[in-house]
């Protein structure tokens, strides 16, 4: 205890309230410990939206890069033509999708030279899923769903988690404002618990139900606005327009 006491005691010469002057050879009273974090990841927000029809699909995906309440771009795609029937939409982070959308181009004119034609949704849809397996132990920070007509003129949606497991599906939805629309894709396109008829939506009609859920979403989802891009692929091609949405 008394070298501990002595330990605090000024040194000869000098009083209390005098500041030491330290000897390099002297141990220094260490600062608080600070963590050191590896965090690579930021989500950048947005939505993205497909659904599937009888021949055709709708893609719709906000513009806004944003990242807590910093916004960092309002024109921002988050949808990738990949053939002239294929389309991928997704949401995450910016740098991470843009990386794994180009290597997917990649992958693909490398198939469509090696085999003198485009490879299939059913296709794409398979080499997506490996692609993100295969980057399991560090995984692309993206939320996906790829949508288009197959072989057989159908539309069809697949919707993905960060690591490649995915399902194929009428409609789905990913991103900061997918919890607001999937419940309104179930009421309106699904419908599986509402009584009486249901006939058979058209082309119009679901576009106008995506664009309005869209809509809805924006005004509770601060990482959705600006405008949508909503895509439309059907066999004579893909068309794509624009939609505002909220600014603020």
């Amino acid at each position: 205890m008394l070298g501990a006491c002595t330990a605090f005691a000024p040194a000869r010469g000098m009083h209390y309230g005098d500041e030491p002057e330290h000897d390099s050879a002297a141990p220094v009273a260490l600062a608080a410990p600070v963590e050191r974090r590896f965090s690579p990841y930021v989500n950048n927000g947005g939505t993205v939206v497909c659904v599937a029809g009888e021949d055709f699909a709708v893609a719709v995906g906000d513009t806004r890069l944003s990242t807590g309440f910093s916004i960092y771009s309002r024109f921002q795609s988050k949808i990738t033509k990949l053939t002239d029937k294929v389309v991928l939409a997704t949401s995450g982070m910016q740098a991470d999708k843009a990386t794994l959308h180009n290597l997917l181009l990649i992958r693909i004119e490398q198939y469509t030279h090696q085999h003198r034609r485009p490879p299939s949704l059913n296709a794409i849809a398979q080499l997506l899923s490996t692609m993100l397996y295969s980057r399991r132990f560090f995984p692309f920070y993206t939320f996906n769903v790829l949508c288009g007509i197959d072989e057989d003129g159908k539309g069809k949606v697949y919707g993905y988690d960060a690591i490649g497991s995915f399902e194929a599906a009428k409609y789905n939805c990913a991103g900061t404002g997918a919890h607001l629309i999937m419940p309104v894709l179930d009421n309106q396109i699904s419908r599986n618990n509402q009584q009486g008829e249901k006939p058979p939506l058209t082309k119009e009609q679901i576009i106008d139900i995506v664009k309005s859920a869209v809509a809805s979403a924006g005004e509770r989802d601060i990482f959705t606005g600006d405008q949508a891009e909503v895509v439309i692929i059907s066999p004579s091609g893909i068309e794509t327009t624009l939609m505002e949405l909220r600014a603020d």
